[in-house]
């Protein structure tokens, strides 16, 4: 359909129409035009995979079979593949199973950079690092969208916390705004091309970001051409004149009254009683339709040619579980215990409640109804057949202490009612459930942990399988420190004590606090919410079937309390709260300021060694508007089985003129190698390897000097460097 056609379609609707175009007439839905052929616009969440159909104007689950879906590795997984080509064929699956459910619009990916490990939402994102995210969001979005339906990149922006997260107001430099918090966004939209964004609960600078002028016109608008559809936050809108002036498309929220959102009669009312300039008014309402449609055009929805997608293929399941295989990240591997022998194993031990858990229906709004999900239990059990004895005990005891998801008997999800999370009668109740709760679980948990120790004295293996679970990664709160759940850091020593080979695999989507029992394990394993073959994925790179290549997308600090939005900045702070540390996240403060961690940006094992030589740079380009360096260097298997790693170049500016962090991620390659294989790698800089963002003169800009081009296999292990010279 032409723009002609489409400025013909606008004219040819009433007031009433458009109003229904642009906010929910349902909790996944807008009102269409049906004389016009405009259809209604349908979104689902989310990131994860496409959630469950509730009825539409009622929070229950239509409890039809028709809605069971794939169930996709975590955004936080996906990133730790570090690689492209595995995020553009999860986009894929996506994308083609949101068609295959009749929806438009997936609400996925978040992409919010991980300021604080503490987030309750850090396992929807993809880290701390903007240039990793750039570039795993671009291929993700680009492989939803082949399918004929939308992206919503989220949550725009800087919401990085679920503590107050309705009204919590960011106070943060231009300069860490620009290089830290956007860039991922700025990429989905100019390199991704996405045709929805997502507004943010939080405020900004004293503005909600769901109807913020500066983020929403001036920056996403004028500055990066973005034409598609920005959406609300469910219940993200506070209010009508905001909302119509300052670029929101279409508003969203959690209350069956949809009529009264600040977007309908309300909005109505606004231009009847002239409360705002009628001309200016209906040409805003035009500008929000138009985005609608044009969306809806590249989508094939007005035009009968659109795809029809597919959901529960078989054929996918093979993408999914490669994604969980390369997610997985060998932290330790002391004398080589692993891989296990498989052969050598008579009787197996398998400790945790983790193992046996499903992660699929929990997390808040990413949770899935999954077709199945494959635990590491479950995982193992397949692997090894009949010929091992796999014993298995939990461990410790969970009851979900203190999910505010947990069903309230007025929803089954909680999904309205985690609007209401910091209600004084929500927490009261909240707490005398958890006190009961506790005592339960202490009891449980020296029932299970002695049932455990016994069995672990003849088993051939014992492997613990811990971590979280959707109780503390769950969208509506913040962890309260890093430390483990339901007193694993005990079991874990006691097991250590025990049999000194344990093998420690942590399935979580965020960094956990392992400080008490970290210099004992011999073999540690961080696993991830690896989606429905998850589990399987697990047992291959335990036993040995699949060479572990996963890297760390965010540092793992010693504690919660060292992480810099703690230590320069605040965390969760009150009505407001402070970014004092800039642009000092992650792995930018433990370098800068020389602070300790668990384990760095970037690190991961393999079962083969790998070694990287040679760094070479040549400055291809070098004028004020354009910069380009060529680097090579070689790579080599020096083990005696194939595998893959990860280089990665950070750039460090030698004599910089503003403070910079001591250095930076501008450039990565995942590349597998044949064991006694070598390969010359050839990665190009462009200009924005070698920019920051210039406060005065409200631009990105290289300054000429000399730059330090490191090559490395994780943000602390620097293997070689080379120097260039930029002379303008």
């Amino acid at each position: 359909m032409t723009k002609d056609k489409i400025e013909k379609l606008i004219s040819q609707l009433t007031l009433q129409e458009k109003i229904g175009m642009i906010h929910g007439d349902g909790f996944f839905t807008t009102k269409g035009v049906e004389r016009l052929g405009i259809p209604p616009f349908k979104t689902s969440d989310g990131p994860r995979g496409v959630r469950k159909d509730f009825e539409n104007d009622a929070w229950k689950d239509i409890g039809l079979s028709y809605d069971y879906a794939s169930y996709l590795p975590c955004n936080s997984a996906l990133a730790a593949t570090w690689n492209r080509a595995i995020a553009h064929e999860t986009g894929k699956v996506l994308g083609r199973e949101a068609r295959g459910r009749g929806k438009d619009m997936i609400l996925a990916p978040g992409i919010n950079i991980m300021r604080t490990p503490l987030c309750g939402r850090s396992f929807e994102y993809m880290g701390e690092d903007p240039y990793l995210v750039s570039e795993m969001v671009v291929p993700l979005v680009q492989g939803i969208e082949e399918n004929d339906v939308s992206a919503c990149v989220k949550h725009f922006a800087v919401n990085n916390q679920e503590t107050r997260r309705l009204d919590v107001d960011v106070e943060v430099s231009e300069r860490a705004l620009r290089e830290i918090y956007l860039p991922g966004f700025e990429a989905a939209v100019r390199r991704g091309k996405a045709k929805g964004i997502m507004g943010a609960y939080n405020k900004l600078r004293g503005t909600h970001c769901c109807h913020h002028d500066y983020l929403l016109n001036e920056i996403l608008r004028k500055e990066w051409g973005f034409e598609g559809i920005t959406v609300s936050d469910w219940g993200g809108v506070h209010d009508t004149k905001e909302a119509l002036m300052n670029g929101l498309d279409m508003e969203m929220s959690v209350t069956s009254d949809f009529d009264a959102y600040y977007m309908a009669e309300p909005l109505v009312k606004m231009i009847e009683n002239g409360e705002v300039d009628n001309k200016t008014a209906l040409a805003k309402i035009d500008e929000k339709v138009r985005h609608i449609l044009n969306v809806m055009n590249e989508l094939h929805m007005l035009d009968g040619e659109r795809s029809a997608g597919s959901y529960n293929d078989y054929n996918d399941k093979a993408a999914l579980r490669q994604a969980a295989r390369e997610s997985i990240v060998l932290l330790k591997n002391d004398a080589n215990i692993l891989p296990l022998d498989r052969k050598k194993i008579k009787k197996l031990l398998v400790v945790g409640e983790n193992a046996n858990r499903q992660h699929a229906p929990g997390g808040g709004s990413a949770e899935i109804k999954a077709l199945y999900e494959i635990t590491p239990l479950l995982g193992i059990q397949m692997l090894l057949g009949g010929n091992t004895e796999v014993v298995y005990k939990p461990g410790y005891y969970n009851e979900d202490i203190g999910n505010i998801w947990a069903n309230t008997g007025d929803s089954e999800n909680g999904q309205a009612d985690s609007l209401n999370q910091d209600s004084k009668e929500a927490q009261e109740s909240q707490k005398t459930a958890q006190e009961k709760k506790r005592q339960r679980q202490k009891e449980m948990n020296e029932k299970y942990l002695q049932e455990a120790l016994e069995a672990a004295k003849d088993a051939d293996a014992v492997i613990f399988v811990g971590g979280l679970t959707h109780d503390y990664d769950t969208e509506g709160q913040d962890r309260a420190d890093m430390r483990l759940p339901y007193d694993q850091d005990r079991l874990i020593l006691e097991l250590l004590r025990v049999r000194p080979d344990t093998i420690v695999t942590l399935v979580a989507g965020s960094p956990v606090d392992m400080s008490m029992w970290l210099d004992e394990v011999k073999s540690l394993v961080f696993g991830w919410y690896a989606g429905m073959e998850g589990g399987i994925a697990l047992a291959e790179v335990l036993f040995g079937d699949f060479n572990p290549s996963g890297r760390l997308p965010e540092t793992f600090p010693v504690n919660g309390k060292d992480c810099p939005a703690v230590v320069l900045g605040e965390f969760p702070g009150g009505d407001k709260v402070s970014y004092g540390e800039d642009i000092f996240v992650g792995y930018r403060y433990y370098d800068t300021y020389d602070a300790a961690t668990a384990f760095p940006f970037g690190y991961g094992l393999s079962y083969t060694d790998f070694v990287m030589t040679g760094i070479r740079a040549e400055v291809i380009e070098d004028t004020e508007e354009s910069k380009s360096v060529k680097v090579s260097f070689d790579i080599s298997n020096i083990g005696n089985r194939g595998g893959a790693t990860v280089a990665q170049i950070y750039v460090a500016d030698k004599r910089p003129r503003v403070k910079k962090a001591a250095k930076e991620l501008k450039a990565f390659e995942k590349i597998y190698l044949e064991a006694g294989e070598t390969k010359e790698v050839t990665l190009m800089l462009e200009r924005e390897a070698f920019t920051y963002y210039d406060e005065t003169a409200h631009c990105f800009r290289v300054d000429a000097g000399s730059y330090m081009l490191l090559l490395a296999k994780n943000a602390e292990e620097i293997v070689d460097v080379t120097e260039i010279e930029f002379a303008v």
